[in-house]
């Protein structure tokens, strides 16, 4: 009786932790999708692939929380990003960091 309980406690904490994890990164993958954004349309290509790297890190930390389309579609866009950035091309990778910041957004509305 105790290993169960113990069991179902530790399934919930995990479980909360995981749930916890999706909803601080994935505010923060937004955050440095918009950063990127900004500084691609000033024409920064550096500075866009240095938040959209950041802004990847958090979407696949989220992703690993929680598995949602969205999250996934957004971390395509976020690498195509930063592959564009990296040629030089901000206005590309502004491109793609928009539609990341779609998906991303998408993600983060409340489960119905």
């Amino acid at each position: 009786m105790n290993i169960k309980i113990i069991l179902l406690a530790t399934i919930s904490l995990l479980g909360g932790s995981f749930a916890f994890a999706e909803s601080v990164h994935l505010p923060q993958a937004i955050e440095h999708t918009n950063s990127a954004i900004t500084h691609g349309e000033a024409g920064h290509a550096p500075v866009l692939v240095e938040h959209a790297s950041t802004a990847l890190t958090h979407a696949e930390a989220s992703e690993k929380a929680e598995v949602n389309q969205h999250t996934e579609e957004g971390i395509t866009h976020l690498k195509a990003a930063i592959d564009v950035g990296k040629k030089g091309d901000a206005a590309g990778g502004v491109t793609h960091a928009k539609a990341a910041l779609k998906h991303l957004e998408l993600a983060s509305q409340p489960k119905k």
